[in-house]
């Protein structure tokens, strides 16, 4: 089972990256253990409940493991990136959201990874498919498999095709060469950094290990699909038109400049920059018809309307002030105080 063959069958299921790391515990759990620590989950509890020590060893997912076969799947479209759209009636949705849920997507080509597997080991062997909702350092994995390196966003950059990758993981039983982690190549470049709207980019402080991680209480994406109550006020205003996600750090890395394009029709986009005032009069089935088989249903109804309400505070336009003052009059308190507060903006031309 060599490594050619591996990333043969594996490109043969769909996927563009493809690497062999050892199942053991990594020195990066030490940085996680860290990370948590300093509060920067924030209150994604699922990063640190006691699933966070099940991180240090992906033996705890798959006792008999010996390998973790670590995938990458191209989701990039051909559409602009956020940071050329320049329309003030429309929404940003997170390229990753566009098109059918990610998980589901990368199961089946795992699924198929494992049936090709099968066909070329003359021994049963254990297996666990793990698509990032699993407890495992998957980042961390992907380097030692040599997909890339973690660059100081805290993206998976290759150096031939970008960041725009969806991870996957096989843990099997089987032991396999390992690949080469490869080096860094931000270099001294700080464009993720300086674009960052709110910041999120922090120093560590360590000159040991990483030097730049992710404060997820300042991040875009984490006020528009993990937080579950209101926005901060004062990170309101720099949110801009994002209503699921974020995508700045990476439309901005030089190496997605000429980053390739994905031929699987599940990314399509199915709701490519949506209108922003017809957003705010779905109804909550609307909602879940619109989003039945995107990752965006995570927002849930009503912090998707919070994200709509900023969105269109921060645009400033006489346009959406009718929608503002129906959804201020709203049931929902996170949704009508969201709503006062982009009214409140208007007022500000």
């Amino acid at each position: 089972m060599t490594s050619d063959l591996i990333q043969r069958l594996a490109r043969e299921c769909g996927f563009e990256l493809a690497g062999v790391a050892p199942a053991i515990p990594l020195g990066e759990a030490a940085y996680y253990h860290q990370w948590v620590g300093a509060g920067y989950a924030g209150e994604m509890r699922y990063l640190t409940d006691r699933r966070a020590a099940v991180r240090d060893d992906p033996r705890h997912l798959l006792p008999s493991a010996q390998s973790i076969i670590c995938v990458g799947k191209l989701y990039n479209g051909p559409e602009p990136y956020s940071t050329r759209l320049d329309d003030s009636d429309l929404a940003w949705i997170s390229r990753y959201a566009w098109g059918e849920d990610y998980h589901d997507v990368l199961r089946r080509g795992l699924e198929r990874l494992v049936e090709r597997l099968q066909q070329h080991t003359p021994e049963p062997f254990d297996w666990k498919i793990c698509v990032d909702t699993a407890p495992l350092l998957e980042r961390a994995y992907a380097r030692r498999a040599g997909l890339g390196w973690i660059a100081k966003n805290t993206c998976l950059i290759n150096q031939q095709m970008g960041s725009w990758f969806f991870l996957g993981e096989l843990l099997v039983s089987l032991a396999l060469q390992a690949g080469t982690p490869p080096a860094d190549h931000c270099g001294s470049c700080t464009r993720c950094i300086d674009a960052c709207p709110t910041a999120a980019i922090v120093p560590t402080g360590e000159t040991q290990g990483p030097e730049w991680t992710i404060d997820s209480r300042l991040c875009i994406a984490y006020f528009t699909i993990e937080l579950r109550g209101p926005i901060p006020d004062e990170a309101r205003g720099q949110v801009g038109n994002q209503i699921f996600g974020c995508d700045i750090c990476q439309d901005v890395c030089p190496w997605n400049t000429r980053a390739p394009v994905t031929s699987d029709a599940a990314f399509s986009p199915a709701h490519f920059a949506p209108d922003l005032e017809k957003l705010a009069r779905i109804s909550e089935q609307e909602f879940r018809e619109m989003f039945r088989s995107s990752p965006v249903q995570r927002a849930r109804y009503s912090g998707f309307l919070r994200n709509v309400a900023v969105a269109m505070g921060n645009q400033r336009s006489e346009r959406f002030r009718q929608p503002l003052e129906i959804m201020a009059q709203s049931p929902d308190p996170l949704v009508a105080e969201h709503a006062r507060w982009a009214l409140g903006r208007l007022e500000l031309q």
